[in-house]
């Protein structure tokens, strides 16, 4: 039977439109995890959805919803972080069942933390709208990760479960792994059948689906399975929608992988449904009962991708509850928004960069071959000085809301980060290039100019560390991280070009 999927009764009078929860709920298979920093997945949840810290002084505030069930109250974290970075610490628990992601401890995989921990998620990396209310996902870069390793009310060996994300179908890599589901108690790997997690990518080490990707795969612990096939199964279609809305299931010797474009009303394709892998482990399951957002279950970091949503239900959801998910989704209209924020720049005009730092406000970026650098630059400097310190602007080579920098000395050569020290190098024409290459503006976060923030890695800036070109968080762990004088190091006066 379908479960009520458009109206829900509220204190007896007055009907509101059902979360995803409700539906779940109504079909029998309530959801044990809910997850989302962009709204409420029950039509009455009015408590917190995230919590964020800022870097000027490290205290935190919770985001909530508007209103009951609705989208997050962005005006809360816009006003806490206003000049200073901030970070989310915590992605709550709705379901009441206390499964709350915080930061992922170290494993099998240590996270680049000086205690092994991973890296948090800028909270703003990922702005939305969700029918036109402004909203912010998690943006997960390469080491970072969030975890529960005493998940209340999760499955456990080969109990049922269902689970849902909703990803950015553009933000993905060949990493392992970006998943988010049910996971290892201990953050080691455990053995075959130990996870059932959603995967979204393009690892094709273990199993792929047609095309070159991204997929949407279930992580099982040593294998990433599109089917039955432990290699491929060419009905897993590639899907890149914006907004990609991805499910998986399992229940004994039986488990499903169904997707859809998340912006649109359209019902779940199924893309496999049937016996467990044909590899040994799998069957029975052998889940554990953590929940993990970001990684692999051995704490793998180098798996990357946005989440915005999602859930773990109790119990095997039928096609018709994940239908009306679907379409509960779709009607939360999910939208792009401009990923730079400040100054807007102009593509094809030619910049230079000056420094904010008190005792540096002559000097502006420049380079000297691929050595990025700040140097005292004037009208009367050489004109090989000059050039050096010159900028083409570009739209952004990965995401054309945002700019890259290429060098008016170096033509085809761009401002671009590589284990966070900046250089100027040839675009050889990479995703990963094309990534490392990419900063979104906003204001400058000392209150001058504009602050460059790194397109996949916004949680760092171009800044200069004792003259030093780099690509600095707030109080990280390299010595370029260093919070004192933070803001002003990564604050640039942008004017005309010297030559």
């Amino acid at each position: 039977m379908l479960p009520r999927l458009a109206l829900a009764l509220v204190a007896g009078t007055t009907f509101a439109i059902a979360g995803p929860c409700d539906i779940y709920s109504s079909g029998g298979t309530p959801c044990v995890a809910a997850h989302s920093t962009t709204r409420a997945l029950y039509n009455a949840f009015t408590g917190s959805l995230y919590q964020i810290k800022r870097g000027s002084d490290n205290t935190t505030t919770n985001v909530a919803p508007l209103s009951a069930g609705g989208v997050a109250n962005a005006g809360t974290q816009d006003k806490f972080c206003s000049g200073t970075t901030c970070l989310i610490t915590i992605i709550y628990d709705q379901s009441g069942k206390g499964n709350h992601l915080t930061q992922a401890p170290p494993g099998g995989f240590k996270g680049p933390e000086l205690n092994g921990y991973d890296n948090l998620a800028s909270a703003i990396g990922a702005p939305v709208t969700l029918n036109g209310q402004k909203a912010y996902g998690v943006f997960i870069s390469p080491g970072t990760g969030y975890r529960n390793n005493v998940g209340s009310g999760i499955a456990r060996k080969d109990a049922s479960e269902g689970m849902y994300a909703v990803f950015d179908g553009t933000h993905f890599n060949d990493g392992c792994c970006f998943d988010y589901g049910n996971a290892e108690t201990n953050n080691l790997d455990t053995g075959n059948g130990h996870m059932e997690a959603i995967y979204y990518g393009t690892n094709s080490f273990w199993g792929s689906g047609a095309g070159s990707g991204p997929w949407i795969m279930a992580d099982l612990e040593n294998g990433l399975f599109s089917g039955y096939n432990v290699k491929n199964n060419a009905a897993d279609p590639t899907i890149n929608y914006r907004f990609v809305t991805a499910t998986l299931k399992g229940q004994a010797n039986n488990w499903a992988i169904r997707g859809a474009n998340a912006a649109s009303a359209t019902s779940l394709s199924t893309y496999y449904t049937g016996q467990r892998p044909n590899a040994s482990g799998y069957n029975p399951m052998s889940k554990e009962g953590a929940v993990l957002l970001g990684i692999g279950g051995d704490n793998s970091i180098s798996g990357q991708g946005t989440f915005y949503e999602g859930v773990m239900t109790s119990g095997f959801p039928s096609d018709a509850t994940e239908n009306a998910v679907q379409a509960n989704i779709a009607a939360a209209k999910y939208a792009t928004t401009p990923l730079s924020t400040g100054s807007a720049l102009t593509a094809g005009s030619s910049i230079s960069l000056r420094a904010t730092t008190p005792g540096y406000t002559t000097s502006s970026l420049t380079h000297a071959g691929a050595s990025v650098s700040i140097a005292a630059v004037s009208s009367t400097s050489s004109s090989a000085a000059k050039l050096a310190a010159s900028w083409t602007v570009r739209a952004g080579l990965a995401d054309s809301a945002c700019y890259s920098f290429e060098a008016r000395d170096a033509p085809g050569s761009y401002l671009r980060h590589n284990a966070f020290v900046l250089y100027v190098n040839a675009n050889d024409g990479s995703k990963l290039f094309h990534e490392d290459a990419t900063f979104c503006t906003m204001a400058g976060l000392d209150g001058q100019g504009s602050s460059l923030r790194s397109y996949n890695y916004p949680t760092r800036f171009v800044r200069h560390y004792e003259t030093v070109g780099y690509l600095g968080s707030n109080g990280g762990v390299h010595a370029f991280d260093a919070a004192t004088s933070f803001n002003d190091d990564v604050s640039f006066v942008v004017g005309g070009a010297f030559a």
